[in-house]
């Protein structure tokens, strides 16, 4: 079966050139309407992954035709084609959940076709989440990781070391269940941040930093839509917290932060720090135990580290 997308723009010449982007993609077919009114129909009778808009259009924006998608086809990812001139809108948009991303003009093709194949990505995650076969998201998830050799096999491994904890606490089998896939999808909201950002081996500026802290609520938004259970959700959207409530999104602290956004937490750090990255090498198990005894009661749950300790100190 073929993916869809569908590209909206009154500008024939726009349109013509969206096409010769994916020309030789036999496995995607483009669609393309000239207003937003012909664009709702094709949504209408169309099962559609990912939707582009411009926002100037004689009907109405860009942004209004994607607040209506986004109602009408919550699963469509939906990307905002924009000039400088309504940049700042155009990132309220995607604070507000109504656009994944945005590409400017004049747009790059490469630049293009990477930020759409991010996109079918996210839809290909959402609908893989809906008919519940695990097999196939760890297979989707594994595909995507490829795509970054520094994160290959992450998600698994800080599955395995959540689970270690949960199963540690004697939790029960549900939960646990939930902790793996929120486990394997805590980072799924990092899909289309670009590449060039997530390897950079210097410090990232201000901007930067601030993109990246917007995976959470991307992951977040991801298997909301999926209609996954709250312990899922909680993980995707709370597991940069700190203890201390010097963390992200909310600055929540203690025992606000949900037990199994703490537990993966504990995870993720765990994995990120003995891997390499482009910015440094792996620490030694050794070493990254030391740090997590220290970081106790400030990064990470006291006693939740104590029990990884427990059950991983010794390597």
């Amino acid at each position: 079966m073929m993916d869809k997308i569908l590209c909206v723009d009154d500008d024939p010449n726009i349109l013509a050139a969206a096409e010769r982007l994916f020309r030789r993609d036999h496995e995607i077919a483009v669609l393309t309407a000239s207003s937003a009114a012909e664009a709702m129909k094709i949504v209408k009778e169309n099962v559609v992954p990912v939707i582009i808009s411009d926002n100037f259009m004689p009907e109405t924006t860009g942004i209004e035709f994607l607040e209506w998608a986004k109602t009408f086809s919550p699963e469509s990812v939906r990307i905002l084609i924009t000039g400088s001139a309504d940049l700042q809108v155009a990132i309220h948009s995607i604070n507000r959940g109504e656009v994944f991303r945005l590409i400017t003009k004049p747009w790059d093709g490469k630049e293009f076709r990477t930020i759409v194949f991010d996109a079918l990505d996210r839809h290909k995650v959402i609908a893989c989440l809906k008919t519940g076969d695990e097999a196939k998201l760890l297979s989707l998830v594994r595909t995507i990781e490829l795509k970054d050799p520094y994160i290959g096999g992450h998600s698994e491994r800080v599955a395995r070391y959540a689970l270690q904890i949960a199963d540690a606490l004697q939790l029960p089998a549900g939960e646990k269940r939930d902790i793996k896939f929120g486990s394997l999808l805590h980072d799924c909201g990092k899909i289309g941040i670009p590449r060039a950002i997530l390897n950079q081996p210097a410090p990232l500026d201000g901007p930067q930093r601030e993109l990246i802290r917007q995976h959470v609520r991307w992951s977040g938004e991801v298997v909301k839509t999926a209609g996954l259970s709250a312990v899922v959700i909680n993980i995707a959207l709370y597991h940069h917290e700190r203890f201390d409530g010097t963390g992200y999104p909310l600055g929540l602290s203690g025992l606000d932060i949900p037990r199994e956004a703490r537990i993966v937490a504990l995870a993720d750090v765990y994995d990120a720090l003995t891997s390499d990255r482009p910015y440094r090498k792996s620490l030694s198990h050794a070493k990254v135990i030391e740090y997590l005894r220290d970081e106790r009661g400030r990064c990470f749950d006291p006693a939740l580290t104590n029990v990884f300790i427990t059950t991983w100190g010794n390597g």
